[in-house]
């Protein structure tokens, strides 16, 4: 099975083309996996959905892994970024534990998001819930040229809030 990460959302019958489209082999690693999903025209991130037999209880301060029934191929030069939906973050105080988590092009297995909840309240995470988002990236590799000095910058070495 196909599906293509980069195509235009149909919402209102156009179509918007992306600049960089490119085709991601996936697979349903459960019956049940809901294929991650653009939830707007111009979303940069698709949902992904939470495959579940029974509900997760997510209490103050704790963390769990939960699977997302899916596996994928990345094309190579490309990683896949899971990060926290704003919505349960402003509403739940729920997040991701390694934000954004990254799944390399050779990576094959299930994709499961760790989450935690950082709120008052027990969170309870149900099947098909989205959970996460996932956005496809380019990714550069470094050639380290090591040498005896950096040349100069405006900045220099300031930081951590350095300038106010």
């Amino acid at each position: 099975m196909f599906f293509a990460i980069c195509k235009g959302f149909v919402g209102t019958g156009k179509k918007i083309t992306m600049k960089n489209e490119i085709e991601v082999k996936i697979i349903r690693c459960r019956p049940q996996a809901h294929l991650p999903r653009y939830m707007t025209e111009q979303a940069a991130g698709m949902d992904l959905y939470a495959v579940l037999d029974d509900d997760l209880v997510l209490s103050p301060g704790r963390r769990v892994m939960v699977p997302t029934g899916i596996a994928i191929a990345l094309p190579s030069g490309y990683e896949a970024q899971i990060r926290p939906r704003s919505g349960l973050a402003v509403k739940h105080g729920i997040s991701l534990v390694n934000s954004p988590g990254t799944i390399d092009a050779d990576y094959r297995g299930e994709i499961s998001v760790i989450m935690i909840n950082h709120g008052e309240s027990v969170f309870i995470i149900s099947d098909g819930e989205r959970i996460a988002q996932m956005i496809v990236a380019p990714v550069s590799r470094c050639n380290w040229n090591l040498v005896e000095n950096l040349e100069n910058s405006e900045r220099g070495s300031g930081g951590f809030g350095h300038t106010g």
